[in-house]
């Protein structure tokens, strides 16, 4: 099954807050683009965001452009019925984040919780590096959380690569700098516990 089929599945026989990654709020990722210094004018994507309450979160926080990226349609169409007429304040991007061409330093700030970590190919983790690097602004800061290396190693029936605060860094390179990292203890509807580490980076201007 191919990736957008498998998550249009995902989000049409499955409640949003029925699944694993299901956050009530995403409070860690909120602390984190917090601490980047973005105002409330910052351009904010999160990309993989779906049906993700990180939106809500930042719509409350009072940041005011904020797009949201996702494989799954139907994920986004969740997101939307939740915000009701707030949705209107959000862009909504349908698309793979491996082969969408992103506006040339759009962004003031990247957020990715759990999509890096389903590219297990090492073309497809180069084409999304490429990707943060077209589309953050110079100076601008990447959030990217991903299983830590004692996480699981599938996630929604797929395998997933798992990472150390390190090894995620060396996949971003040399134009980042990594300035904060943070573990998780994600405890999921089901009563499990799934790790995650996230990376703060900042992209040099040079």
């Amino acid at each position: 099954m191919q990736s957008k089929d498998h998550w249009e599945q995902v989000y049409t026989t499955k409640a949003s807050s029925g699944v694993s990654w299901f956050q009530e709020h995403a409070r860690q990722s909120v602390e984190l683009i917090q601490q980047t210094g973005a105002s409330p004018d910052a351009s904010i994507i999160d990309v993989g965001g779906g049906a993700s309450t990180l939106v809500d979160d930042l719509l409350d926080g009072g940041y005011r452009k904020i797009a949201v990226l996702d494989l799954s349609e139907a994920a986004l169409a969740a997101s939307q019925s939740r915000l009701g007429h707030l949705a209107t304040k959000v862009s909504w991007l349908v698309g793979d984040i491996t082969t969408l061409e992103l506006p040339r330093h759009a962004y003031d700030v990247w957020h990715d919780r759990a999509v890096f970590h389903f590219l297990t190919s090492p073309q497809k983790r180069k084409a999304y590096v490429e990707s943060v690097l077209h589309a953050v602004k110079p100076g601008g800061h990447v959030v990217v959380a991903t299983f830590a290396e004692d996480g699981p190693q599938k996630c929604s029936g797929l395998e997933v690569m798992r990472y150390n605060a390190d090894g995620l860094h060396a996949e971003f390179g040399a134009p980042f700098t990594l300035l904060q990292q943070e573990r998780e203890e994600h405890r999921t509807p089901f009563g499990t516990v799934q790790r995650f580490i996230y990376c703060l980076c900042r992209k040099e201007p040079n």
